[in-house]
């Protein structure tokens, strides 16, 4: 009897071993089944930790686009929907062996080169977010925060005409476009060839730069002081409240032929350009020389037949949606063009009939179509720069000489204007083809009227920018 007992508490003890494993062999499948589910749903610990990471990197870049450009706008917005997406692994998991900066690396390459899911490149994304421009672009009334009310009051005996002490117009108004961070070249304009007097007896010239609010403040800490001091130093400065972008510089187009249709109607001649240019403006009087103010004139680098930018990485991409014509109207490169005072209180109406456009020189070309004004090229402006002579590449072209017969270059250097400056104003200056100034009107060697008919990117010609 006591046989048979130890028998059975054997036999009892090795099927209760039996029966532990066997619970534990289904819990363990039970347990590998469950977490190839939780793998097949997307909820790995590893690719969770890259979601997550890659959704509040690209929330961080949309929380701080209100300060960035339009252009990063456009980059970043459609990179959210491109975030990796949770898959299956079939291998091991290699999370815990991995640090985060490696992690942050994957990351980051996924940013930049999205890619769709057949593995295909993603078409290049706009610089620009014209469906916004399209939607605000009917805002086009800003407030003058700083204005210069006596910038055209010119007295008698600063032009050496009488003492009398009675206050006509300028001669010639310069205008420049500047940006507020750009003070180095405000002021070498103002040393340059942007000095205000009286070059000839009843030739006044007085200058304004125009500026708009800066996007990025942070950028220029203090900076409505550092205008608002400038412009009680050099009373020359014009500043609106829209943001100074690119694509606002139409705003500043038409607001600044409403101030001179306002504050300055009487001014006979007018230049307007960037603050990257050199100009030449012993020459522009010569040209100037016989020509009547009160009849319509706007000579410049003239370009004819242009077509719209359609590659989206050009800084003047213009989408079919926005501008569906095959051409634009023939218009003047932006960094310098001279007009006439009546041709210019003409635009001034004509520029509020016409749609706004983001690219401010083909929008004037239209406002120019609309009054019927046809522009005139002069080959003195060169808003393209220097070409590189392919028949003699290793021609000097930053010779003084050369600069003397030209009235305005574009792209140039705060040192190189400066220098540009100085060496034509040198005394000690010698040019064998021209000794001195003309008496008569200033001409270029060959046809001064005929029309240019350049089809090229804007702003992508080889030019000489150094010496």
């Amino acid at each position: 009897m006591l046989r048979k007992v130890v028998m059975m508490r054997r036999v009892l003890h090795v099927k209760g071993d039996v029966m532990c494993t066997l619970i534990l062999l289904v819990a363990l499948c039970f347990l590998l089944y469950a977490r190839q589910v939780v793998l097949s749903a997307g909820w790995s610990r590893s690719v969770w930790k890259l979601q997550i990471h890659g959704s509040t990197s690209s929330s961080r870049s949309l929380l701080g686009s209100s300060s960035q450009t339009g252009r990063k706008e456009a980059l970043q917005s459609p990179l959210q929907p491109q975030l990796p997406s949770c898959k299956p692994r079939l291998k091991s998991e290699p999370s815990q062996s991995k640090s985060s900066s490696q992690i942050r690396s994957r990351s980051r390459k996924k940013k930049v080169i999205p890619t769709a899911a057949d593995g295909k490149r993603l078409p290049t994304l706009p610089p620009f977010d014209f469906e916004k421009y399209l939607r605000e672009k009917d805002k086009r009334n800003f407030n003058l925060l700083i204005d210069q009310p006596e910038k055209c009051r010119i007295r008698e005996e600063e032009e050496g005409g009488g003492r009398g002490g009675a206050v006509s117009a300028p001669y010639m108004l310069i205008a420049v476009k500047s940006t507020a961070a750009d003070f180095d070249k405000r002021q070498v304009v103002r040393r340059t060839w942007g000095r205000e007097g009286a070059l000839h007896p009843g030739r006044s010239i007085r200058t304004v730069f125009l500026l708009g609010i800066p996007r990025n403040r942070s950028s220029l800490p203090l900076w409505d002081r550092l205008l608002a001091y400038e412009s009680q130093a050099f009373q020359d400065v014009l500043l609106w409240d829209f943001e100074d972008t690119f694509f606002n510089l139409t705003l500043k187009e038409t607001h600044f032929l409403e101030w001179v249709n306002s504050s300055c109607p009487h001014v006979k001649f007018i230049f307007k350009g960037d603050a990257d240019v050199y100009v030449n403006v012993e020459n522009i009087l010569e040209m100037l020389q016989g020509r009547e103010p009160e009849k319509d004139l706007f000579v410049g680098d003239i370009i004819v037949n242009a077509k719209p930018i359609r590659r989206r990485t050009s800084k003047y991409y213009v989408p079919e949606f926005v501008y569906g014509g095959g051409l634009y109207p023939s218009y003047a490169g932006g960094g310098g063009f001279v007009m006439s005072g009546h041709t210019a209180r003409r635009l001034s109406s004509a520029c509020q009939q016409v749609e706004l456009f983001p690219i401010d020189d083909v929008f004037l070309g239209m406002c120019l179509q609309l009054i019927g004004v046809k522009p005139l090229r002069h080959q003195g402006f060169r808003t393209f720069g220097i070409p590189r002579p392919s028949a003699a590449p290793h021609l000097q072209t930053f010779d003084p000489c050369f600069y003397r017969e030209l009235m305005v270059v574009h792209s140039l250097g705060v040192p190189q204007i400066w220098l540009m400056w100085n060496l034509l104003h040198d005394p000690k200056l010698s040019c064998h083809y021209r000794t001195g100034q003309t008496s008569g009107p200033f001409k270029w060697r060959g046809r001064v009227g005929e029309m240019a008919a350049d089809e090229a990117d804007y702003g992508e010609k080889p030019v000489f920018l150094t010496h």
